[in-house]
């Protein structure tokens, strides 16, 4: 969601009118309550052979997954027929995309860079409810570095499932090339989102507000370098919560702080 909102603000110079805006905030959660539903829903039985997640399938029943499923797809849909036609034609394939990724780990190691495209979209969505075309490679630039960050984090993420994906014949990044390999490509991958974001600002136009924050969410990624060694958990839930929130603050506080 900061991500979205970051590019609509850019999109539209400052806050947009209350129908855009209250449009990209329904889309934004329907698309991610369809997205978690759906991934819950795929992965049902498979999570309840996983000792780390075996209680969600008890914390609903499927048919309220479902329910909540389609929930999520009606408000991306209905929210993008708020803003305009090319939003419109394009919410199907955004439903697509941010569920596809629930099914590629059983076909593809990389299915860490398919999650990682599902939420690069939102710039890219953010910018589209705006403007209403692609006119520009500021959010694409955004959506990259978001890509990047998002497919660097969950490689750290899924390593603690490392030994059941391998049992299980699933093909996670780490399941295929080991822990250090893994570290290693998200170490990568972090360093190439800082750079994005930092050609974000420049190609946005933003001056040393932003560049004080990116300083800050380059800090942060190297301080969660450090955790994965040791505190995956802190690197996971704490530092990635920081890098979306120091963005968007970076954005608001260029846009409204001159």
């Amino acid at each position: 969601m900061p991500f979205g909102l970051s590019a609509m603000l850019v999109a539209a110079h400052g806050i947009p009118e209350l129908r855009v805006a209250g449009a990209v905030l329904v889309c934004l959660v329907g698309a991610r309550t369809a997205a978690m539903s759906f991934n819950r829903l795929a992965d049902w039985e498979i999570d309840r052979r996983n000792p780390r997640t075996a209680t969600r399938s008890e914390l609903v029943s499927k048919a309220v997954g479902w329910v909540t499923m389609v929930g999520g797809v009606v408000l991306l849909v209905g929210g993008a027929y708020c803003l305009n036609p090319l939003c419109l034609v394009l919410s199907p394939v955004a439903v697509g995309i941010v569920c596809f990724y629930s099914l590629t780990k059983r076909f593809t190691w990389a299915s860490h860079g398919f999650l990682g495209l599902a939420l690069g979209t939102a710039p890219v969505g953010g910018w589209l409810a705006v403007r209403g075309r692609f006119d520009s490679w500021t959010p694409i630039i955004l959506g990259l570095a978001v890509g990047l960050w998002v497919a660097g984090f969950d490689l750290v993420y899924s390593l603690q499932d490392r030994k059941f994906d391998e049992g299980e014949g699933l093909k996670s990044f780490p399941a295929k090339f080991g822990e250090e390999v893994s570290l290693r490509m998200a170490r990568g991958l972090h360093i190439m989102a800082a750079g994005l974001l930092g050609m974000f600002g420049w190609v946005a136009g933003f001056g040393w507000r932003y560049g004080m924050i990116w300083l800050a969410v380059v800090g942060v990624l190297g301080v969660e370098t450090v955790w994965t060694k040791s505190q995956r958990q802190k690197a996971f839930f704490q530092a990635n919560a920081m890098v979306s929130l120091l963005v968007f603050m970076g954005v608001v506080w260029e846009i409204f702080g001159r």
